[in-house]
């Protein structure tokens, strides 16, 4: 029984350690999403998660280390919402649904739960490579997602509308929040919407 009890602790201890993990990856993803790596801190990071500045290094080796996590998991959601989003509608529905999600005012509002691409996008260039990676992994899974909303999917014509799709997706969406005029905001998303939007939906 002793020996049971020993090995429990460890257990529960890595089980917490992992716990506080999630708790500050969750946090780093919002804020990176709402503040921008550049004006996302590990203090702050720590402080919203309810911990010291010095806990930080048990956790992570470097500030790009929780960067890189964080935009994993920014990715993550992202992905997860436009799958979730995919399988709620019929198939001929799938790519007017996540158009008219992507492209809404509740997700221009909502930056820091939203598409890490759009909110992120001007930034990642110049974060350091692990960082890039995730980026780069998180961008050919959503162009894949959107290929294969077409009839064609498969072929190179289908590969190519998606690039298109995603590239003006995400532009519209960052030049709509970055504008001062609602009515240019909107006129940009509602722009980018009608013109992507096959015919008929």
């Amino acid at each position: 029984m002793m020996r049971i009890m020993r090995r429990s602790k460890p257990n529960a201890r890595a089980a917490a350690k992992d716990a506080t993990h999630e708790r500050i990856v969750a946090v780093a993803a919002r804020a990176i999403r709402r503040s921008g790596y550049d004006g996302t801190g590990v203090a702050d990071i720590m402080k919203e998660a309810g911990l010291t500045h010095g806990a930080f290094y048990a956790h992570f080796t470097s500030r790009e280390a929780m960067l890189a996590e964080a935009a994993g998991k920014a990715c993550a959601e992202s992905a997860a919402a436009a799958a979730e989003l995919v399988a709620r509608v019929p198939p001929d529905m799938a790519l007017a649904s996540m158009l008219s999600a992507y492209l809404s005012k509740e997700h221009l509002e909502q930056a820091e739960m939203g598409c890490p691409l759009a909110a992120l996008g001007s930034e990642t260039s110049r974060q350091a490579g692990e960082v890039r990676r995730v980026a780069t992994r998180h961008i050919k899974e959503v162009i894949d997602l959107v290929a294969r909303q077409s009839p064609d999917w498969g072929q190179p014509s289908a590969h190519e509308r998606a690039l298109v799709t995603i590239a003006t997706m995400v532009g519209a969406l960052m030049l709509a929040r970055a504008v001062d005029e609602p009515a240019l905001s909107d006129a940009l998303r509602e722009a980018a919407l009608k013109h992507l939007t096959p015919a008929g939906h």
